[in-house]
């Protein structure tokens, strides 16, 4: 399994955490969506040297994960490549602010220490809090929280065309890596030099994909706004629901299979997921 395929199998196992069953799965995503701004908002709000305010911060997320039935590994393992970057914003603190604001003992610590501290845990708690909320609410929640919110539908819709064509991407990337493969026995990865061509194939694949999608969207009553179901429903009725209204969310649904694919088959309903 190449790169390509392990972010895509990630990124699906995101809508499979979301699509689970849970107290904090069944509460309004508009509600969950405030709590977790608000949250975010009063964390990094705290004073750079305030640690045992910020410490007790973690207990929102900590709840929340145990409310959710997620495992608080889960949001450090989807979390991996991010955290280190989070982590790093205040290493150069000790360098800068050398003042002693705390003794440890006989130990005095600089306040360049503690504010490092302060900020990464910080940064670490609205990871949680943001990984708490993508693993509950699903994308067309988190979209349908934002309409009531009056956030422009243009955003909405383009958050969450986004968001579900990053799978489409990474499914032909995933393609085209294993046919470079194929024909280039021994060697590991894409050649340097062939990632421009590579990079450009893409980007025409994806166009073409994003014409035939938005095409067929049209053919089936899209007029520049989704529409969003009220309550939780699951699997392919969601995406009936996202697509077509709630009134019409009786729709045919078919599996493409192999690629991914799900084609919601009535007027009004098309997603390539």
């Amino acid at each position: 399994m190449n790169k390509a395929q392990q972010a895509s199998v990630e990124l699906r196992a995101m809508d499979e955490l979301a699509a689970q069953d849970s107290p904090m799965h069944r509460l309004s995503p508009l509600s969950k969506l405030f709590v977790t701004v608000l949250y975010i908002v009063v964390t990094v709000s705290f004073h750079k040297y305030d640690i045992s305010g910020v410490f007790v911060m973690v207990l929102f997320p900590l709840v929340g994960y145990q409310v959710g039935m997620i495992p608080v590994h889960t949001c450090f393992h989807k979390l991996r490549v991010v955290m280190p970057l989070v982590c790093a914003v205040g290493l150069f603190n000790p360098f800068f602010d050398k003042r002693i604001v705390l003794y440890i003992g006989a130990v005095g610590v600089s306040g360049g220490g503690v504010s490092m501290l302060t900020l990464m845990m910080k940064g670490i708690f609205c990871l949680m809090a943001s990984f708490l909320l993508a693993a509950t609410t699903s994308i067309e929640d988190i979209c349908r929280a934002l309409r009531q919110l009056h956030v422009p539908k243009v955003l909405t819709s383009l958050l969450l065309l986004t968001f579900r064509y990053i799978s489409v991407l990474l499914d032909e990337a995933a393609i085209m890596t294993d046919a470079y493969r194929l024909r280039a026995p021994g060697q590991k990865g894409v050649h340097i030099s062939a990632w421009g061509s590579f990079l450009g194939q893409l980007l025409l694949r994806s166009m073409d994909r994003a014409t035939a999608l938005y095409e067929s969207m049209e053919l089936r009553g899209y007029h520049g706004e989704f529409h969003y179901a009220q309550g939780r429903p699951s699997g392919l009725v969601a995406v009936c629901h996202w697509v077509c209204g709630a009134d019409r969310a009786g729709a045919a649904v078919q599996s493409a299979g192999a690629a991914g694919r799900t084609f919601c088959l009535r007027r009004g309903a098309y997603a390539v997921f």
